[in-house]
């Protein structure tokens, strides 16, 4: 059973930082943090990690099917990852061959040995225990743990040049050849990336997050550590929440760099609100979320909460739009998914089309890019980000990978679909250079 006692912090933000930094010391290890983000539709935590492993699944085949069997075998908090190239599994008409040099697994779960909630200045700490009196003795455990970890200050030990897979006259040829899909009616749109990557380099996965975090300020910030591999996310986005018998999706199209000036950055903002392309593009995916609601819902319960809202972050202003709707609470988790996943935001319209013409563009496997990170509770509520805005990192064979995109339409002119991918690598290419 697992229970929750105060754990009183004198330095929220530095208490954060330490909590980190204890990643060195563990195979399994995530932070998810909406970095006190104000207004964003359905927020309900803080900060949680999640420390240390009592079991793990890591699975490449039948894997709704495993986890389902796991979620069985334990009643209790999970923190883990979808895998884009789930996809294959879930339409069994998809496949994948390109090149992935982070190789994470499909679907990666863990039940933690230390949970740590923070709230409004308060700091919880959930720990195992079957018997009076245990709960103290792992929280002593815990305590040694925090006073031993390892501090690493260097962002990076060795760095190489950041590469492109795909050159500019490649990736424009490329969006002339989807633009004709789009007029032979194959697709409405495409979300299509690029990647962009660092071979033998080492750094600090850390003190790379720490940097990223701190000139981002997402509210589905996460850090996870699955043993060799690394994800560094400064994620705006929420793919999918669950709270009781409600299910939320907040899908972004549209895209603006934020400006210094007050004055002209209002400007911006109305802009985008009132930009045809952004709304065309934005309301395209939130008919695909309401399409893949539609298989899962009560009757008639979908409903778009807000279309066209425009949220500001550090870097940039975005278009969000938030879909809900009602579904049966016997519905499991991998029923859902299997419903929905991979996000509409990162697919196109409609989705398996756009998925067989993302394999054929993309030279690179998406991995966990595109995927979702996230937790679930021992209720089956659950909540998880779109993994975008990131630094992939394998430590074994030092590589880093970044990739961004943006969606393709039949009036999208492909130099600015490339700058805008650009504009979305700007912080992660600007922490590890």
């Amino acid at each position: 059973m697992r229970n929750f006692y105060p754990f009183p912090v004198e330095n929220i933000e530095t208490f954060k930082l330490q909590l980190l930094e204890i990643s060195n010391a563990v195979k399994h290890f995530c932070y998810l943090d909406s970095n006190n983000y104000p207004n964003y539709p359905y927020s309900t935590f803080g900060s949680l990690f999640a420390i240390d492993a009592i079991d793990v699944i890591s699975v490449n085949t039948n894997c709704l099917e495993q986890f389902e069997k796991f979620q069985q075998k334990y009643n209790d908090w999970m923190f883990g990852f979808l895998n884009y190239d789930l996809k294959n599994e879930i339409e069994s008409s998809l496949i994948s061959n390109n090149i992935d040099n982070i190789q994470n697994p499909l679907l990666h779960f863990f039940v933690p040995k230390y949970i740590l909630k923070i709230e409004n200045d308060k700091v919880e700490i959930g720990v195992l225990s079957e018997s009076e009196g245990e709960g103290e003795s792992v929280l002593d455990e815990f305590k040694n743990l925090l006073q031993n970890k390892t501090i690493e200050s260097q962002i990076i030990n060795h760095k190489s040049e950041i590469l492109h897979r795909i050159l500019k006259q490649d990736y424009i040829k490329s969006i002339d050849k989807i633009k004709q899909h789009i007029q032979l009616g194959d697709i409405y749109e495409l979300n299509f990336c690029q990647e962009f990557y660092v071979e033998n380099a080492e750094i600090n996965p850390v003190a790379v997050f720490k940097k990223l975090n701190e000139i981002s300020k997402a509210p589905f910030t996460s850090f996870f550590k699955n043993e060799q591999n690394y994800l560094l996310c400064a994620s705006p986005e929420r793919f999918l929440k669950r709270q009781n018998n409600t299910l939320i999706s907040q899908p972004i199209k549209g895209t603006r760099k934020r400006n210094k000036d007050k004055k002209e950055d209002n400007l911006l903002k109305q802009q985008l609100f009132f930009d045809e392309k952004e709304r065309s593009e934005n309301v395209m995916i939130v008919d695909l979320v309401r399409n893949d609601f539609s298989k899962i819902a009560i009757k008639n319960s979908v409903e778009v909460d807000e279309l066209f809202g425009i949220y500001s972050f550090e870097q940039v202003h975005q278009m969000i739009s938030t879909v809900s709707c009602k579904i049966e609470n016997s519905l499991s988790f991998s029923d859902i998914i299997k419903a929905v996943f991979p996000m509409g935001s990162m697919t196109g319209a409609p989705k398996i089309a756009a998925m067989q013409l993302i394999e054929m563009y993309e030279p690179t496997k998406r991995g966990l890019f595109s995927g979702a990170v996230g937790y679930i509770t021992p209720k089956g509520n659950f909540d998880f980000n779109v993994v975008i805005r990131s630094i992939l990192y394998n430590s074994t064979n030092n590589y880093i990978s970044i990739q961004t995109g943006s969606a393709i339409t039949i009036d999208c002119d492909a130099e600015k679909e490339y700058e805008e991918c650009l504009l979305k690598a700007k912080a992660m290419i600007e922490v590890i250079s």
